[in-house]
């Protein structure tokens, strides 16, 4: 089973890291279909989470795709909400969890897929820049932590919404990731125990994704093709996901 999960983050990794959000919204569903419990599946996502977007992000950095002014309070507010989130998952049925998590998969991925913002200028007012990040670091981390996703998923529809360039909107998300991912990590890990065989494949396999993954979306790729990955993706899962609830 462990093998069988290392391979499958490896090719969803690499897929997600494209549109920065980590692969954790996949692997969720994956690792609880392979019979990992609900808390050790989270947790372990958000750990994968936190080593793709440290590996992705430094290919981000050095290509300068990363929003420094919007990264830094996105990061902040969202490490701090991130474990809150958590914390409340623990008062909500296993089947409403999951409810939540569809209804956002869909709302995300009609945002990448329809929604057409005007161009936004990533050099405007410090101030405008820092409220943008504010408010969508409190979603990401909240919203996040509830449902074990890491906050990236919200972040980059939140961004692009906004009418940040797709690449910098990936960019900026993962290095956000990191930090809200490892903090969400700790909240889940302190309600369950967890099965350190399934990390270590699933780290070598998040690590390698990653790298592969953040070659295509700087070298290869471009804006509007990563906004059509992750949305066709993200409704994929929301319907897969369906079918088991119903």
């Amino acid at each position: 089973m462990t093998i069988i999960a290392g391979i499958i983050t490896f090719f969803f990794t690499a897929l997600l890291t494209i549109a920065g959000v980590g692969a954790a919204f996949i692997l969720i569903p994956v690792f609880l279909a392979l019979g990992v419990e609900v808390h050790v599946a989270m947790a372990t996502a958000l750990l994968l989470n936190a080593v793709a977007m440290s590996v992705a992000s430094v290919k981000f950095i050095r290509n300068r795709l990363v929003v420094w002014k919007v990264a830094i309070p996105i990061l902040i507010v969202a490490s701090i909400l991130s474990p809150v989130g958590a914390w409340v998952s623990q008062g909500l049925d296993r089947t409403v969890l999951l409810w939540l998590f569809v209804g956002f998969l869909v709302f995300a991925a009609a945002m990448m897929l329809f929604y057409k913002p005007k161009p936004r200028e990533t050099s405007a007012s410090v101030r405008s820049l820092i409220g943008v990040g504010m408010v969508v670091g409190s979603l990401a981390g909240f919203l996040g932590g509830l449902l074990g996703v890491g906050g990236g998923n919200i972040v980059v529809p939140a961004l692009v919404a906004l009418g940040f360039d797709p690449k910098k909107a990936s960019a900026t998300t993962s290095f956000v990731v990191i930090f809200s991912s490892l903090t969400g990590f700790l909240g889940h890990a302190s309600l369950a125990e967890m099965d350190y065989g399934l990390m270590g494949w699933t780290v070598a396999g998040s690590a390698g994704g990653a790298a592969l993954g953040s070659w295509l979306m700087v070298d290869k790729l471009k804006g509007r093709q990563v906004k059509l990955i992750i949305g066709v993706v993200l409704l994929l899962i929301a319907a897969n996901m369906i079918r088991g609830l119903v």
